[in-house]
């Protein structure tokens, strides 16, 4: 089957709830969201919101920042973990990433005191409660790094106490207790993640059948993957030999279907579960009205850049990482949808004290005529984004 790139722009955008009405509703909607996507990145740096709170106010119709909070630190539905990158996750995927944690364990072993300074740890947080690294009295430092990235310089001390509490964190003895800023706060795991969770038997009998759970969730997240080397794929360690062996194996077992797009040569997947959303945008009965949407630098969906300038002719790059004389359009540039397409990108920072959402800037695509229905469109998503940032006046600078 071959699709037109415009049939494979909307299905994406209806995968994501980025076209038509909203999917997602509210506290439960970005609950559901994040369920389907089986991730989204967490970075802690905040401009206009975080990331995982921009990706979550694109698509969630009435999101409140307090949502994601008290699904991660008070219904502990969620949890702060590794996926791709430091990620947000569904707390019920934990017995999933237990072979994961095996391989902590097993790293963090070979460290020689290491059970020494896990029980005073442990004692202390029994104890005290929720600490953070500068409040564990844990003196000295060590060599060490952290296993949550499996990589690290070994020559380079770290202080002890962050050290002890990064490794038990990676191990799934704790959890973050809550964030004061950049600043994690770690807490006894069995305190907030149930017994029937956390000692639940990993589904996968092997390392095949985690890929294979993890490939099948990065299709759900981005809607369309192709057979190619990918950065959806970041931290899934495949290289093409079995990355095919995975995407055949789940074509077989009809988890995923395979299509082509116009013009593209090689092979986009899909979720089984997604034929009828499919079949809907083929035949020109799904909802694609017209809606703007401000998109998240490490949004599921611009996961695969390469993807999204072959599918959408739209090229991205996130500037925050490059020198000011050398930027293009911003520090925080995001990405703006309306309708099937990308229209542009806008520059904003919110000024919290004085409650200003300040424009930097905002640059249209070359081909984007700027109707009235466009102006409308970003008026209205320009004061949705101001109240989303605590702000309530929108000043352009």
């Amino acid at each position: 089957m071959t699709i037109t790139k415009q049939q494979a722009r909307q299905f994406i955008l209806s995968k994501q709830g980025l076209i038509g009405d909203y999917r997602f509703v509210g506290k439960e909607g970005a609950l559901s969201y994040i369920r389907q996507a089986g991730c989204i990145q967490f970075d802690p740096v905040d401009v206009c919101g975080k990331n995982a709170e921009l990706t979550l106010q694109s698509r969630v119709k009435g999101f409140k920042k307090k949502y994601l909070q008290e699904l991660l630190y008070k219904d502990r539905l969620l949890v702060d973990y590794a996926d791709k990158e430091l990620s947000i996750w569904p707390t019920e995927d934990w017995p999933y990433f237990s072979a994961y944690r095996k391989r902590s364990r097993e790293l963090g072993e070979t460290f020689e005191g290491i059970e020494k300074l896990r029980m005073q740890a442990t004692e202390y947080i029994s104890k005290n409660g929720p600490v953070c690294s500068s409040s564990l009295p844990i003196e000295g430092e060590i060599f060490w790094h952290s296993s949550m990235h499996w990589s690290g310089n070994w020559q380079k001390p770290s202080p002890a106490a962050r050290s002890i509490l990064e490794q038990m964190y990676t191990d799934g003895d704790l959890v973050i207790h809550h964030k004061q800023g950049s600043r994690k706060y770690y807490d006894l795991a069995h305190k907030y993640i149930a017994s029937s969770i956390l000692e639940a038997e990993n589904p996968c009998k092997d390392e095949e059948d985690f890929l294979c759970w993890r490939v099948l969730r990065r299709i759900g997240a981005v809607g369309l993957l192709w057979d190619k080397n990918s950065t959806a794929f970041l931290g899934i360690y495949l290289n093409a030999e079995t990355r095919k062996k995975i995407l055949a194996r789940l074509e077989k077992e009809g988890k995923i279907l395979s299509m082509m797009v116009e013009g593209i040569k090689t092979a986009f997947y899909y979720r089984a579960e997604d034929e009828g959303l499919m079949r809907d945008i083929i035949n020109g009965k799904a909802n694609t009205k017209p809606r703007m949407s401000f998109i998240a630098p490490l949004d599921p969906m611009m996961w695969d850049k390469s993807l999204i300038q072959s599918v959408f002719d739209f090229q991205y790059s996130w500037e925050i990482y490059t020198p000011a004389v050398k930027r293009k359009y911003g520090y925080y540039t995001l990405p703006i949808v309306f309708g099937d397409r990308f229209v542009g990108r806008i520059d904003t920072a919110a000024d919290r004290k004085k409650g200003i959402l300040c424009v930097k800037g905002i640059w249209w695509e070359p081909d984007v005529r700027q109707t009235k229905k466009l102006t409308k469109a970003l008026e209205k998503m320009l004061k949705q984004f101001a109240g989303f940032n605590d702000c309530k006046t929108i000043e352009n600078h």
